[in-house]
Protein backbone atom coordinates (compact mmCIF):
# COMPACT_ATOMS: atom_id res chain seq x y z
CA UNK A 1 0.00 0.00 0.00
CA UNK A 2 3.06 2.28 0.11
CA UNK A 3 3.94 2.78 -3.53
CA UNK A 4 7.61 3.56 -2.93
CA UNK A 5 8.82 1.98 0.33
CA UNK A 6 12.34 2.70 1.53
CA UNK A 7 14.79 -0.23 1.74
CA UNK A 8 15.61 0.02 5.43
CA UNK A 9 18.94 -1.17 6.90
CA UNK A 10 19.48 -4.84 7.77
CA UNK A 11 16.21 -5.85 6.11
CA UNK A 12 14.12 -4.03 8.74
CA UNK A 13 10.39 -3.80 8.11
CA UNK A 14 10.14 -0.19 9.29
CA UNK A 15 12.05 2.68 10.85
CA UNK A 16 11.12 4.07 14.27
CA UNK A 17 12.19 7.44 15.65
CA UNK A 18 10.66 8.59 18.93
CA UNK A 19 10.88 12.35 18.38
CA UNK A 20 10.13 14.77 21.20
CA UNK A 21 9.55 18.53 21.06
CA UNK A 22 11.00 19.97 24.28
CA UNK A 23 9.16 23.30 24.23
CA UNK A 24 9.37 24.14 27.94
CA UNK A 25 7.83 27.53 28.69
CA UNK A 26 8.58 28.94 25.24
CA UNK A 27 5.08 28.42 23.86
CA UNK A 28 3.51 30.13 26.86
CA UNK A 29 5.93 33.06 26.79
CA UNK A 30 5.47 33.52 23.06
CA UNK A 31 1.67 33.43 23.00
CA UNK A 32 0.84 35.05 26.34
CA UNK A 33 3.86 37.28 26.88
CA UNK A 34 2.05 39.87 29.04
CA UNK A 35 0.49 37.32 31.39
CA UNK A 36 3.00 34.47 31.30
CA UNK A 37 5.42 35.67 34.01
CA UNK A 38 2.68 35.51 36.63
CA UNK A 39 1.05 32.26 35.46
CA UNK A 40 2.74 30.16 38.12
CA UNK A 41 0.55 27.08 37.77
CA UNK A 42 0.90 26.96 34.00
CA UNK A 43 4.64 27.51 34.22
CA UNK A 44 5.00 24.75 36.80
CA UNK A 45 3.30 22.39 34.33
CA UNK A 46 5.87 23.27 31.67
CA UNK A 47 8.91 23.42 33.96
CA UNK A 48 8.12 19.83 34.94
CA UNK A 49 9.41 18.95 31.50
CA UNK A 50 13.10 19.74 31.95
CA UNK A 51 13.28 18.78 35.61
CA UNK A 52 11.41 15.47 35.63
CA UNK A 53 10.04 14.39 32.26
CA UNK A 54 13.18 14.59 30.14
CA UNK A 55 15.33 12.63 32.63
CA UNK A 56 12.56 10.03 32.88
CA UNK A 57 12.37 9.63 29.10
CA UNK A 58 16.15 9.47 28.82
CA UNK A 59 16.24 6.74 31.46
CA UNK A 60 13.73 4.70 29.45
CA UNK A 61 15.76 5.15 26.27
CA UNK A 62 18.99 4.20 28.04
CA UNK A 63 17.47 1.04 29.45
CA UNK A 64 16.44 -0.04 25.96
CA UNK A 65 19.66 1.07 24.29
CA UNK A 66 18.02 3.73 22.11
CA UNK A 67 19.27 7.07 20.78
CA UNK A 68 16.49 9.35 19.54
CA UNK A 69 15.74 12.97 18.53
CA UNK A 70 14.67 16.00 20.58
CA UNK A 71 13.61 19.22 18.86
CA UNK A 72 14.42 22.18 21.10
CA UNK A 73 13.69 25.91 20.71
CA UNK A 74 16.81 27.98 21.19
CA UNK A 75 15.31 29.72 24.22
CA UNK A 76 14.88 26.35 25.93
CA UNK A 77 18.50 25.44 25.25
CA UNK A 78 19.48 28.64 27.05
CA UNK A 79 16.98 28.23 29.89
CA UNK A 80 17.55 24.52 30.60
CA UNK A 81 21.25 23.77 29.98
CA UNK A 82 21.24 20.78 32.33
CA UNK A 83 18.52 19.07 30.27
CA UNK A 84 20.51 19.70 27.09
CA UNK A 85 23.60 18.21 28.71
CA UNK A 86 21.63 15.13 29.73
CA UNK A 87 20.23 14.67 26.22
CA UNK A 88 23.67 14.95 24.66
CA UNK A 89 25.24 12.65 27.26
CA UNK A 90 22.78 9.95 26.17
CA UNK A 91 23.95 10.24 22.57
CA UNK A 92 20.68 11.73 21.37
CA UNK A 93 20.18 14.22 18.55
CA UNK A 94 19.00 17.79 19.11
CA UNK A 95 17.05 19.42 16.28
CA UNK A 96 16.09 23.01 15.51
CA UNK A 97 12.64 24.18 16.66
CA UNK A 98 12.74 27.97 16.35
CA UNK A 99 13.86 30.31 19.12
CA UNK A 100 10.78 31.01 21.29
CA UNK A 101 8.46 28.58 19.50
CA UNK A 102 7.41 31.36 17.12
CA UNK A 103 4.79 30.43 14.50
CA UNK A 104 6.54 31.25 11.18
CA UNK A 105 3.20 31.78 9.44
CA UNK A 106 2.34 34.55 11.91
CA UNK A 107 5.64 36.38 11.34
CA UNK A 108 6.72 38.72 8.61
CA UNK A 109 9.83 37.96 6.56
CA UNK A 110 12.21 39.67 8.97
CA UNK A 111 10.57 38.05 11.99
CA UNK A 112 10.88 34.53 10.62
CA UNK A 113 14.49 35.13 9.64
CA UNK A 114 15.32 36.40 13.13
CA UNK A 115 13.61 33.47 14.87
CA UNK A 116 15.22 30.85 12.63
CA UNK A 117 18.80 32.06 12.83
CA UNK A 118 18.65 33.08 16.49
CA UNK A 119 17.35 29.63 17.37
CA UNK A 120 20.05 27.95 15.31
CA UNK A 121 22.83 29.96 16.91
CA UNK A 122 21.52 29.16 20.40
CA UNK A 123 21.63 25.43 19.61
CA UNK A 124 25.15 25.68 18.20
CA UNK A 125 26.25 27.41 21.38
CA UNK A 126 24.57 24.78 23.54
CA UNK A 127 25.67 21.68 21.61
CA UNK A 128 28.81 22.71 19.75
CA UNK A 129 27.46 21.66 16.35
CA UNK A 130 24.87 22.97 13.87
CA UNK A 131 21.55 21.09 13.99
CA UNK A 132 20.94 18.60 11.19
CA UNK A 133 17.14 18.71 11.38
CA UNK A 134 14.30 21.17 11.71
CA UNK A 135 10.69 21.00 12.82
CA UNK A 136 8.62 24.17 12.46
CA UNK A 137 6.94 25.25 15.70
CA UNK A 138 3.25 24.28 15.53
CA UNK A 139 4.02 22.70 12.12
CA UNK A 140 3.84 26.25 10.75
CA UNK A 141 6.15 25.76 7.76
CA UNK A 142 5.84 28.95 5.72
CA UNK A 143 6.53 29.80 2.09
CA UNK A 144 9.88 31.21 3.23
CA UNK A 145 10.98 28.35 5.48
CA UNK A 146 12.57 26.18 2.81
CA UNK A 147 14.91 29.01 1.86
CA UNK A 148 16.24 29.15 5.43
CA UNK A 149 16.68 25.36 5.52
CA UNK A 150 18.70 25.46 2.31
CA UNK A 151 20.86 28.36 3.54
CA UNK A 152 21.53 26.58 6.85
CA UNK A 153 22.29 23.27 5.07
CA UNK A 154 19.60 21.48 7.06
CA UNK A 155 19.71 17.77 6.18
CA UNK A 156 16.04 17.10 6.83
CA UNK A 157 12.75 18.65 7.85
CA UNK A 158 10.02 16.94 9.87
CA UNK A 159 7.15 19.42 9.78
CA UNK A 160 4.92 18.21 6.93
CA UNK A 161 2.37 15.50 6.22
CA UNK A 162 2.54 15.00 2.45
CA UNK A 163 3.17 11.25 2.25
CA UNK A 164 3.50 8.01 4.18
CA UNK A 165 7.10 7.74 3.01
CA UNK A 166 9.97 10.25 3.08
CA UNK A 167 10.25 12.59 0.12
CA UNK A 168 12.20 15.60 -1.13
CA UNK A 169 10.97 19.18 -0.89
CA UNK A 170 12.55 21.54 -3.42
CA UNK A 171 12.31 25.10 -4.67
CA UNK A 172 12.09 26.14 -8.32
CA UNK A 173 15.88 25.86 -8.64
CA UNK A 174 15.95 22.29 -7.35
CA UNK A 175 17.41 23.24 -3.97
CA UNK A 176 15.86 21.56 -0.99
CA UNK A 177 16.04 18.92 1.68
CA UNK A 178 14.56 15.63 2.78
CA UNK A 179 11.12 15.59 4.35
CA UNK A 180 10.50 13.02 7.10
CA UNK A 181 6.74 13.37 7.51
CA UNK A 182 4.61 12.42 10.46
CA UNK A 183 0.83 12.27 10.92
CA UNK A 184 -1.41 14.13 13.37
CA UNK A 185 -2.53 10.84 14.90
CA UNK A 186 1.00 10.52 16.31
CA UNK A 187 1.00 13.91 18.04
CA UNK A 188 0.37 13.51 21.77
CA UNK A 189 -1.49 16.86 21.87
CA UNK A 190 -4.37 15.04 20.15
CA UNK A 191 -4.58 12.67 23.14
CA UNK A 192 -3.48 14.67 26.17
CA UNK A 193 -3.56 18.36 25.28
CA UNK A 194 -6.67 19.78 26.91
CA UNK A 195 -5.30 23.23 27.78
CA UNK A 196 -7.33 26.41 27.52
CA UNK A 197 -4.16 28.52 27.62
CA UNK A 198 -3.01 26.95 24.36
CA UNK A 199 -6.47 26.93 22.77
CA UNK A 200 -6.38 23.15 22.59
CA UNK A 201 -9.65 21.29 22.89
CA UNK A 202 -8.53 17.67 22.91
CA UNK A 203 -10.19 15.50 25.53
CA UNK A 204 -7.66 13.84 27.80
CA UNK A 205 -7.39 10.17 26.88
CA UNK A 206 -6.12 7.39 29.07
CA UNK A 207 -2.61 6.21 28.20
CA UNK A 208 -4.10 2.93 27.06
CA UNK A 209 -6.50 4.67 24.65
CA UNK A 210 -3.71 6.86 23.31
CA UNK A 211 -1.54 3.80 22.76
CA UNK A 212 -4.28 2.18 20.69
CA UNK A 213 -3.89 5.05 18.23
CA UNK A 214 -0.09 5.09 18.35
CA UNK A 215 0.15 1.31 18.03
CA UNK A 216 -2.22 1.24 15.05
CA UNK A 217 0.09 3.64 13.20
CA UNK A 218 3.08 1.47 14.09
CA UNK A 219 1.42 -1.72 12.89
CA UNK A 220 0.62 -0.07 9.56
CA UNK A 221 4.20 1.17 9.16
CA UNK A 222 5.61 -2.24 10.05
CA UNK A 223 3.26 -4.07 7.68
CA UNK A 224 3.92 -1.88 4.66
CA UNK A 225 7.53 -0.84 5.06
CA UNK A 226 6.94 2.68 6.34
CA UNK A 227 8.32 4.78 9.17
CA UNK A 228 6.88 5.71 12.55
CA UNK A 229 7.72 9.21 13.81
CA UNK A 230 5.60 10.44 16.72
CA UNK A 231 5.63 14.10 17.71
CA UNK A 232 5.56 13.94 21.48
CA UNK A 233 6.18 16.50 24.20
CA UNK A 234 7.94 15.55 27.44
CA UNK A 235 5.59 17.57 29.64
CA UNK A 236 2.70 15.51 28.24
CA UNK A 237 4.04 12.05 27.47
CA UNK A 238 6.63 12.17 30.26
CA UNK A 239 3.98 11.98 32.97
CA UNK A 240 4.31 8.78 34.96
CA UNK A 241 1.41 6.68 33.66
CA UNK A 242 2.11 7.71 30.07
CA UNK A 243 5.82 7.01 30.37
CA UNK A 244 4.98 3.52 31.62
CA UNK A 245 3.10 2.80 28.41
CA UNK A 246 5.98 4.14 26.30
CA UNK A 247 8.32 1.78 28.13
CA UNK A 248 6.00 -1.15 27.33
CA UNK A 249 5.59 -0.03 23.72
CA UNK A 250 9.35 -0.10 23.19
CA UNK A 251 9.53 -3.56 24.72
CA UNK A 252 6.83 -4.80 22.36
CA UNK A 253 8.46 -3.21 19.32
CA UNK A 254 11.78 -4.82 20.15
CA UNK A 255 10.13 -8.18 20.73
CA UNK A 256 8.29 -7.96 17.39
CA UNK A 257 11.54 -7.51 15.51
CA UNK A 258 12.17 -6.02 12.11
CA UNK A 259 12.35 -2.51 13.55
CA UNK A 260 15.22 -0.11 12.92
CA UNK A 261 15.41 2.36 15.81
CA UNK A 262 17.29 5.47 14.74
CA UNK A 263 17.54 9.20 15.20
CA UNK A 264 15.98 11.29 12.47
CA UNK A 265 19.47 12.36 11.47
CA UNK A 266 20.46 8.72 10.99
CA UNK A 267 17.33 8.11 8.93
CA UNK A 268 18.18 11.09 6.73
CA UNK A 269 21.74 9.83 6.24
CA UNK A 270 20.46 6.40 5.24
CA UNK A 271 18.01 7.94 2.77
CA UNK A 272 20.75 9.96 1.12
CA UNK A 273 22.80 6.81 0.83
CA UNK A 274 20.13 4.76 -0.92
CA UNK A 275 19.30 7.71 -3.18
CA UNK A 276 22.96 8.05 -4.18
CA UNK A 277 23.26 4.32 -4.87
CA UNK A 278 20.10 4.26 -6.96
CA UNK A 279 18.44 1.78 -4.60
CA UNK A 280 15.58 4.20 -3.93
CA UNK A 281 14.17 7.21 -5.73
CA UNK A 282 12.08 9.64 -3.66
CA UNK A 283 9.07 11.64 -4.74
CA UNK A 284 9.95 15.31 -5.31
CA UNK A 285 7.57 18.05 -4.27
CA UNK A 286 8.04 21.65 -5.41
CA UNK A 287 7.49 24.49 -2.96
CA UNK A 288 5.73 26.84 -2.63
CA UNK A 289 2.50 25.23 -3.78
Amino acid sequence: MIANPVPWPHGARCAVAFSFDMDGESNLLQNLADKAPGMISARSLLRFEARTAVPRILEIFARHGLRQTFFVPGWCAEAYPQAIEQILAGGHEIGHHGYLHEDPNSLDEAGEEEAFWRGREALIKATGTPPLGYRAPSYAFSQRTLGHLVAAEIAYDSSLFGDDAPYLIEDAQGRGTLELPSVMALDDWTQYGDFEMFRSGASIASPQRAMEVFRAEFEAAWTYGGHWIPVWHPFLSGRLSRAMTIDKLIEDMQAKGGVWFATLGEIAAHLRGVIASGAWTPYREKLPF
